[in-house]
């Protein structure tokens, strides 16, 4: 398939993702494998932050590369730290003349046959969530146009990934939600349980619900569904005292 081709069609499955869910591995598969299909580089990887904050390998074209950046986050240094921490593009560094800069790293990089790197934060806006290490068995230099088309990929996957996290968020919380709102029909059943049984008016009924549940370390929802279903007798209840003179 000629590159101009295979490179709408890459930006087509990578958009493809911002509408639909999807496997975010898979998708960081393709990415990295089609930097190698459509760029002037030999392997790509991709590690993405966790919600510590401390960079994962999420996706790697080859063994090698996967292995290579396995050393980055062990050395803790390395292009795609560096880029992911500064949230700037690491462009174009020579493996063999790097001035002291990642010694441990650069030296295992040339043992794995690579001369030269560029890593490309992903990020949108204030948010960087990773960064893509591209890599040459050359010493030359990656042309611009494909230094800014590797971007253009990390960006379209940040955007998709980042969706997706907004969306299971919307989804977390709005489960959270529908509990809330079930919880409280139950507390509502389980107050007019302690109101007829004790013989108290709900807004007692309900401070003996709460008091119960405060003086056994139980969520007020699990208690009243205990209540509902017969496992904590109303009766069994800690009465309001006397009110004070």
């Amino acid at each position: 398939m000629p590159r101009e081709a295979l490179l709408a069609r890459t930006l087509v499955e990578l958009a493809d993702n911002l509408v639909d869910d999807f496997d975010v591995v898979e998708l960081l598969t393709l990415l990295t494998d089609r930097c190698v299909e459509v760029l002037d580089v030999d392997t790509a990887g991709l590690m993405l932050a966790a919600p510590e904050g401390d960079l994962r390998v999420m996706a790697s074209s080859s063994e090698a590369m996967r292995v290579l950046e396995l050393f980055e986050i062990q050395a803790q240094e390395g292009p795609c730290l560096d880029a992911y921490r500064t949230g700037e593009p690491v462009r174009n560094h020579d493996l063999r003349s790097i001035d002291g800069r990642w010694p441990r790293f650069a030296v295992e990089a040339r043992d794995a046959g690579f001369l030269s790197v560029c890593a490309l934060p992903m990020r949108l806006r204030g948010s960087v969530i990773g960064a893509l290490n591209l890599f040459r068995r050359d010493a030359g230099a990656m042309a611009d146009a494909d230094v800014e088309v590797a971007q253009a990929f990390a960006d379209i996957a940040t955007i998709a990934i980042l969706q997706h996290r907004a969306l299971h968020e919307a989804q977390t919380i709005n489960e959270q939600l529908n509990r809330a709102l079930s919880g409280r029909i139950v507390i509502e059943q389980a107050k007019g349980m302690v109101s007829e049984r004790l013989d108290l008016d709900m807004e007692q009924a309900f401070v003996v619900l709460r008091s119960h549940a405060r003086n056994n370390n139980l969520r007020l929802a699990d208690l009243a569904e205990a209540v509902i279903a017969g496992t904590v007798p109303a009766l069994s209840l800690e009465q309001p005292g006397p009110p004070t003179p």
